[in-house]
């Protein structure tokens, strides 16, 4: 059973101004490490190779990014062993502090690839109901025999 995940954040500046470039110029490179790593299944893009430009809130400063895993320990090691860990670092020049739950982890049947609805709907869970099975953190992680199947 694959792990999903969805992050979202929101720019300090528009995507396009010269405060982000730093961050822009390197989404390929760290995709590039998301794809190469192993328990990489799936990451959202558009036809610019990123999920950047896909506007799910009314904010046009909000911006997604989801990806499926094999495990949690692959999205970890993505996560905080590689290249992508420097980035999070700086997270603080290019991304409003959020006092909310920005991202969830969820449990997906094998082959399903998750929809921003779907993804949407788990962040809304947690921040209303707290960690469960059904969508959670790395605070609270929950192994896939603990994963809920709700419809």
């Amino acid at each position: 059973m694959p792990l999903a995940q969805l992050n979202i954040a929101t720019t300090l500046y528009p995507i396009d101004a010269p405060e982000m470039v730093d961050f822009v110029n390197n989404l390929a490179p760290i995709n590039a490490i998301a794809q190469a790593s192993p328990g990489f299944i799936w990451r959202l893009q558009d036809d610019s190779g990123d999920a950047t430009h896909i506007q799910v809130f009314d904010d046009p400063n909000m911006i997604v990014n989801m990806s499926v895993w094999e495990s949690i320990d692959a999205l970890k090691a993505f996560m905080f062993k590689t290249h992508h860990r420097d980035f999070m670092r700086r997270k603080k020049e290019w991304f409003q502090h959020s006092d909310v739950d920005t991202y969830v982890l969820w449990w997906i049947p094998e082959g399903h690839t998750p929809s921003i609805d779907e993804a949407i709907s788990k962040l809304t869970f947690l921040r209303d109901n707290g960690e469960s099975p059904n969508a959670f953190t790395f605070k609270r992680p929950f192994n896939q025999s603990e994963c809920l199947t709700l419809s």
